[in-house]
């Protein structure tokens, strides 16, 4: 059975129109098989309407199950009392109807091969933000600058976001700043002194929202006027993409070919419900050649050099409870790609967002080594990538691998694996570790002989380790819950 007519979808009924397609997935999942009987797939509206509001969807969906009801691919069920109860007699003809009306609403966009606004331009306004920075501090706080790198190190950028929000959420900030270090994409030096690799990558925080995740990438690295937020990250460098569609982003990103820049998306998860986007993305995180094809025309092929800081909203149940994780289907995709932070709301994470909120509007945070902390990145970002207003005066410094440090994080693999023979968490994410280790060397880019290579000294091999730790024992937790 089909519908060969749409549904007049209206704009607010889109996602009523996704989350009813799960349900009846769901529904013909849990179907019994009955021999010699045929069972039909069923579900209340209570289930459709917590799912909705789960998901802060206000929708009235009544309207699209009376249709669906006049086309027969619904059915009333007569013991719905207190709470209605539907019978769907062939789910594989409504999940094709309703999947039908998604594509055909979400690829439909005539202006998605039009032109966009001029890439070009917002490209040299960012450059020019640079460049503005750049001469001034040279001009007025070089020396200033130097000093306070000689003292800077990954504990005491550590303590200073520390004081600002608390044990439970200051590890998102650091992260996101040693990022924005991490964007000079510093060549990685084995002992053998051979490049085996760079110290860019993806950041993805990853949970429910309300947890600080859009703060920790957003308002400290590109600062928030509106609450009183200092930037601290890169001028310049950091591309905002709230609103973008991700076909205008592989559009765009065809202008930063050759360029390293760092593309700040608040929901990306919203990216992946496109239709045909989800293998386009992941050959942008990977920074391989992208080519997008379709009816309307040819995006690329172009290779992609820049990183994500993105927040991927996603339900979870509790401290340990990640089943809603493990269930979205683009989660091993960030995960492979991705440093990915979990963030489930615990009690102890709610008290500290309210904290942090609290003295945010009360006026109590101090931002005290924010510009400075900020020139220092810039000098830093301005050396390592050779610029040409200070190639002459200070050299680039590449960060020299030591096999202690991977000594070290080994000893915690294998302290967890000692536990099952079952590892929950991925080998690449050892490999996260040790770029951090990496980017908070950065931080003394200004210490010791100018003109030797960066090494992970072990403030930085402590942190990689913490890191590890912690990261491994969200993964066994939601493990655990998962059965």
């Amino acid at each position: 059975m089909a519908a060969s007519a749409g549904l007049d979808i209206a704009e607010d009924e889109v996602a009523v129109v996704r989350i009813l397609a799960a349900i009846v997935t769901d529904a013909d999942r849990r179907r019994p098989e009955t021999a010699g009987a045929r069972i039909v797939a069923r579900f209340r509206l209570s289930e459709l309407r917590g799912r909705l509001s789960r998901d802060r969807v206000f929708a009235d969906p009544t309207r699209l199950i009376a249709r669906l009801k006049r086309r027969g691919l619904l059915e009333e069920a007569p013991e719905g009392r207190d709470d209605r109860v539907y019978r769907v007699p062939f789910p594989d003809a409504l999940r094709g109807v309703l999947q039908g009306e998604l594509a055909r609403i979400e690829t439909a966009e005539p202006e998605a091969l039009q032109p966009v606004p001029d890439e070009h331009a917002e490209i040299r306004n960012m450059d020019g933000e640079f460049l503005i920075h750049l001469r001034d501090l040279l001009h007025t706080r070089l020396e200033e600058t130097l000093e306070f790198g000689r003292t800077l190190s990954v504990e005491t950028l550590a303590k200073y976001l520390r004081d600002l929000f608390g044990e439970a959420l200051y590890l998102d900030s650091l992260i996101a700043l040693l990022q924005q270090y991490a964007l000079a994409d510093v060549p990685l030096i084995a002992p053998s002194g051979r490049t085996t690799g760079a110290t860019g990558f993806h950041l993805a925080l990853f949970g429910p929202p309300g947890t600080g995740k859009t703060f920790a990438i957003d308002d400290m690295v590109r600062g928030n006027e509106r609450t009183g937020v200092p930037a601290h990250g890169l001028p310049g460098r950091n591309r905002y993409c709230g609103g973008i569609t991700p076909v205008q982003f592989l559009r765009v990103g065809s202008s930063y070919t050759g360029r390293t820049f760092n593309f700040i998306v608040p929901e990306f998860n919203d990216w992946f419900k496109y239709r045909g986007m989800v293998e386009p993305l992941k050959l942008v995180m990977e920074q391989r050649e992208v080519k997008w094809e379709t009816t309307l025309g040819t995006v690329g092929p172009y290779t992609f050099r820049s990183f994500f800081s993105v927040n991927y909203n996603v339900r979870t149940a509790g401290a340990s409870d990640y089943w809603t994780t493990i269930a979205d289907p683009n989660f091993a995709a960030l995960e492979d790609r991705m440093l990915l932070r979990f963030h489930p709301m615990t009690r102890e994470r709610f008290r500290a967002v309210e904290s942090s909120s609290e003295k945010l509007e009360l006026g109590r945070l101090d931002f005290g080594i924010a510009a400075s902390l900020r020139d220092h990145l810039v000098l830093v970002h301005a050396v390592q990538t050779r610029h040409p207003l200070v190639s002459h005066r200070l050299p680039a410094r590449p960060v020299r691998l030591d096999p202690a440090l991977y000594e070290r994080l080994r000893a915690v693999s294998e302290a967890a694996l000692a536990k099952t023979a079952h590892p929950s968490f991925s080998p690449r994410l050892k490999s996260r570790a040790v770029k951090l280790a990496a980017a908070a060397a950065l931080l003394r880019c200004f210490t010791g002989d100018l003109h030797q290579a960066l090494t992970i000294g072990k403030e930085e091999g402590e942190f990689a380790r913490r890191f590890y730790e912690e990261e491994i024992r969200a993964r066994e937790g939601r493990r655990r819950s998962a059965g």
